[in-house]
């Protein structure tokens, strides 16, 4: 239709970009504004929140700052609607410097512009910061919408802030959003994460019309607080009321298998993720990787391994984990290998299954050389963690003189649970002089340690 008009205005342009913002298409709505202003149309401040709109959903950002450049010339510096806009994109595209610089600029704020900079900062990981700009956002007497609150009890939920999210539930039931699913999901996801399951249950119960989402939410929160067997069951009242389960689903499933060892109800889901299409999700491999790993079964997970079209690095890392659990050191160095030849960069906790995997198979000479690659090869520098790992292998392998010299050469100062670990080597082989030493050591920062209150009896 767009195409058959004989003489198009600005509106006409305005609508179809927007039309393919809407519809996930942001690229053609970017090519089709290039080609407006090619054809000699003025965009007005709506074809702009479109563009914007469009360069935040692809995450154009020099696109973005050109329409910027633009806005400024053509004197829409107070238009809300683009402001707004601006804020949304910066953010989106991973700039909130300049995000904050042109919300600081706007002569007063809206909602929406709120919202994006609070979804912007939880983006980014400044969940702080997003939780004051809530609290400013109200003190400058705006009222939060649903999307608002959404954003505010994401924030809460990530960093476990019970009270927090409870005084926004309370807000959310004045303003009339609590029947609204997007909340309600929110909702259960804050109070479990939170640990108070018992009332992201009472919200899970009184929503009026649930998604697989919300089901998924409250599985995951079920696995979360302990509650694997509470977790399957809901799971299957999910399937007799019809709820087609999705990926999310799936992994919260898994997790609940993996969390209480049930290995056959682990097989019943991984049939229904080959019947639903979702085999393919690289999170619902992982996840099947770790559920037959912590239910003793390491050649299904290998098996699921090998079947997955694509691996990332925590796909790896499962494996490895995998293998330490099950003492199969040299396997977890061989899967380490192969995951640096296929070009998948290690990270810090691969590491620390690699090392631990050593530990448990006793390969000291084979886990020294692991852990000095670290920072050699990789430039990832040891945190206690792996020291601690470090402590274990050696001490057990007899050779506890030299977890000591690791200990002491440590950039850091060792806590309680490297020095107990090196305790615990010096009580296996009767070393009496350096288990007074090290338990003089723990004491030193955890004087009501019974280990090694004893050891000094």
């Amino acid at each position: 239709m767009f195409n058959r008009i004989p003489s198009r205005d600005v509106v006409s342009w305005s609508i179809m970009i927007f039309g393919f913002v809407k519809c996930g298409q942001g690229q053609k709505a970017l090519d089709l504004f290039h080609l407006m202003q090619k054809e000699g149309l003025q965009p007005n401040s709506l074809t702009f929140v479109g563009m914007l709109n469009a360069c935040a959903s692809v995450g154009a950002l020099e696109d973005g700052r050109h329409a910027h450049e633009q806005k400024i010339q053509k004197g829409w510096e107070s238009d809300f609607g683009v402001g707004s806009s601006l804020v949304d994109m910066y953010a989106k595209c991973g700039s909130m410097e300049e995000a904050s610089r042109v919300f600081n600029n706007m002569p007063a704020h809206d909602v929406v512009s709120c919202t994006a900079m609070i979804f912007g900062h939880l983006k980014h990981g400044q969940v702080y910061e997003a939780m004051d700009l809530f609290q400013l956002m109200q003190q400058e007497g705006l009222q939060p919408d649903h999307v608002t609150f959404v954003g505010v009890l994401n924030a809460c939920a990530s960093v476990g802030a019970l009270e927090e999210g409870r005084c926004a539930h309370e807000q959310i039931i004045q303003r009339g959003w609590e029947s609204d699913i997007f909340v309600g999901n929110s909702l259960v996801d804050m109070y479990a994460q939170c640990a108070s399951i018992d009332d992201a249950w009472r919200v899970f119960n009184k929503m009026p019309s649930r998604s697989p989402v919300s089901w998924s939410v409250m599985i995951l929160g079920l696995v979360k607080c302990g509650q694997g067997q509470n977790a399957l069951e809901l799971y299957r009242q999910m399937e007799q009321e019809g709820v087609q389960p999705d990926a999310v689903t799936f992994v919260g499933v898994l997790n609940a298998c993996a969390s209480i060892v049930a290995l056959e109800e682990g097989k019943y889901a991984h049939e229904q993720i080959i019947q639903s299409g979702c085999k393919a999700d690289v999170f619902v491999g992982n996840s099947l990787i770790d559920m037959y790993a912590k239910c003793g079964s390491m050649e299904d997970a290998q098996r699921v391994f090998n079947e997955m079209p694509s691996h990332n690095v925590v796909s790896w890392t499962t494996m490895l984990q995998g293998c330490a659990m099950h003492g199969h050191g040299k396997e977890a160095i061989q899967h380490f290998e192969q995951m640096c030849e296929e070009g998948v960069k290690p990270d810090i906790v691969a590491f620390l299954c690699l090392l631990s995997a050593c530990s448990h198979a006793g390969l000291a000479d084979e886990g020294l050389r692991c852990f000095h690659s670290m920072s050699t090869d990789y430039m990832i520098y040891p945190e206690p963690e792996h020291y601690s790992c470090m402590v274990d292998l050696l001490g057990h392998a007899g050779r506890p003189h030299e977890a000591e010299d690791m200990i002491k050469g440590m950039p850091c100062k060792p806590n309680a649970t490297i020095w107990l670990a090196l305790l615990g080597a010096c009580r296996i082989h009767g070393n009496l002089e350096m288990g007074e030493r090290v338990a003089k050591h723990v004491l030193e920062l955890d004087p009501e340690n019974a280990t090694a209150i004893e050891q000094l009896r």
